[in-house]
């Protein structure tokens, strides 16, 4: 694990070190030379996304895709020598970067334990598709770019544009992800479904970041996109931060199963003994709470009945752990326990065969 913290972070420092903060002194030509390294870094650190997270977490390899893409497509602006590549290469960045936000904010769906409508991911791709097409329509239509021409100077190409009515449709998507994605995240924390708040919360700003820097680029003419390097730390903080996360949830599972290993042998060791000393209301509490239970809830308490692992519970109701909690304290609650082992322990006192309480 810190091999890998260790990779990420010279990883992090390699295009700082490279872009190196370029000032009006530096030729212009070192400008393609970086757009060339951006595209190579974004495409190893998706070899390693791919190697590091987990299949299931497909949105991550969306993500990196589209970075390595985007920054693919500026490397090829960088060396047009014609108008027409120079759009066909714009168009490829464009292709990316409506997919970078969608990606980011189907993770952090997922991150906040988050259950979208099932339409909503498809309908964001259409948007994403339709945002692309006007982007795209520089060269054939005049409502993203009123005019657009090449310069090449020192053998470095950028396109001169003059700005459409549509144009600022682009800058109104990403703003409205970003407000679905700190929408999301703080419902989540309002109903604790949330199980890694950094996370979620590092992913907005990354997204802050990215249409801070776009925003910047739009009213000031820079030679460089710094997008491209803005990217690549965007990744390498979610990739470092996945990992941090991931291995907490590792010690998490393995915390928990050494508890529930503890439970079960507690709950074969002296049952008789720990039934005696249940108090007479707490089983009559027990019981009255048995009969308010939830069909969920009463699945649940089943399911702990019958000795199965949190794991296995989670799967066969087909919900998350956060879900799981959240049925918890209401379980518990009703039943007046504050854990799942005290739960068993009124179970047996209630099945007891000294028990005078009623049943």
């Amino acid at each position: 694990m810190k091999k890998r913290l260790l990779g990420i972070l010279s990883l992090f420092i390699l295009p700082i070190l490279l872009t190196g903060c370029t000032g009006s002194d530096v030729p212009l030509s070192s400008i393609t030379i970086t757009y060339g390294v951006a595209a190579l870094l974004a495409l190893v650190l998706l070899i390693g996304c791919i190697c590091i997270v987990k299949k299931e977490r497909k949105w991550f390899i969306v993500l990196f895709s589209s970075v390595t893409v985007v920054n693919i497509g500026y490397a090829l602006l960088s060396v047009s020598k014609t108008l027409e590549f120079a759009l066909f290469a714009n168009r490829i960045a464009y292709l990316a970067s409506v997919f970078l936000p969608l990606s980011m904010f189907a993770i952090i769906l997922e991150v906040t334990n988050t259950k979208p409508p099932k339409f909503l991911k498809p309908a964001l791709v259409v948007l994403a598709i339709a945002v692309f097409l006007i982007a795209a329509s520089p060269g054939i239509l005049d409502i993203y770019y009123r005019s657009v021409s090449l310069s090449i100077e020192n053998g470095v190409s950028t396109l001169v544009k003059v700005y459409g009515p549509l144009h600022p449709i682009y800058l109104l998507y990403l703003v409205g992800y970003f407000a679905a994605m700190v929408t999301v995240i703080i419902r989540a924390s309002l109903k604790k479904t949330i199980r890694s708040t950094s996370h979620a919360v590092i992913l907005a700003i990354a997204v802050f970041v990215n249409i801070g820097v776009w925003m910047i680029e739009q009213f000031t003419r820079f030679d460089f996109e710094f997008l491209a390097v803005s990217y690549i730390i965007s990744e390498l903080f979610l990739l470092g931060v996945h990992l941090v996360v991931s291995e907490n949830e590792r010690l998490e599972d393995l915390i928990r199963q050494k508890e529930e290993e503890m439970l079960r042998a507690i709950n074969e060791a002296e049952p008789k003994k720990r039934a005696s000393t249940v108090s007479p209301s707490a089983i009559s509490a027990f019981l009255e709470g048995l009969d308010t239970l939830t069909p969920t809830e009463r699945l649940i308490y089943d399911a702990y009945i019958s000795q199965a692992t949190t794991k296995d519970i989670m799967r066969d109701l087909n919900i998350k752990e956060n879900t799981l909690k959240f049925h918890n304290k209401n379980l518990y609650s009703k039943l007046g326990v504050s854990s799942r082992r005290q739960l068993m322990e009124i179970y047996k006192a209630v099945n007891d065969p000294s028990n005078v309480v009623s049943k």
